[in-house]
């Protein structure tokens, strides 16, 4: 004999019905999400347009500008698609997202001052130490890496650093020696 309480709910559900609240459907921050998504995609369709060339194609062949430019103007018709969307249709319901966690905001402003350290670190390019030339990108690589997996939890000392390195080779091996794109 069963009772009406455990008939309702659902299997597999470890907290009562009812309880769970997602985050809240939002129009507005819909419509903030595709003009900051169409004022990134036209900045880097702008960009793209300013890459210089060694010289210049002829007509019907790809040259550097090619790609970037196929990219951009996706980019920007797809925002513009999601910023009519947005504005024409009611918004989505977002009860599969969990609320705003206590902390997330301070995580979040945490992650932009690490990476924008990380590109000031990076900008650098090499350095002289003690009359050796140190490359900064693996440095300050393996230092994000690091640093972000502090940030969200992880607190594993030996896996974090066996991470951090491996995951950082992999770039610098993978991008710096066998692409020679310069790190």
């Amino acid at each position: 004999m069963s009772t009406p309480d455990t008939a309702a709910e659902p299997a597999g559900h470890d907290e009562p019905a009812g309880e769970y609240q997602g985050a809240p459907a939002s129009r507005p921050l819909e419509i903030v999400f595709a003009v900051v998504a169409l004022a990134f995609t036209s900045g880097y369709l702008f960009l793209s347009t300013q890459i210089p060339l060694r010289r210049e194609a002829a007509p019907g062949q790809i040259d550097a500008r090619f790609w970037p430019l196929v990219i951009g103007v996706t980019g920007v018709v797809i925002a513009i698609a999601l910023l009519a969307v947005a504005i024409t249709r009611p918004a989505p319901t977002r009860e599969d997202l969990e609320r705003i966690q206590p902390g997330g905001y301070l995580r979040v402003i945490a992650t932009l001052a690490i990476t924008g350290a990380f590109i000031a670190l990076w900008s650098l390019g090499t350095v002289i130490l003690f009359g050796y030339r140190i490359e900064v990108f693996p440095v300050a690589a393996a230092l994000l890496m690091a640093a972000l997996m502090l940030l969200y939890g992880h607190r594993r000392w030996l896996s974090l650093i066996i991470y951090s390195a491996s995951v950082t080779a992999f770039v610098y091996v993978v991008f710096g020696m066998l692409l020679r794109i310069p790190l």
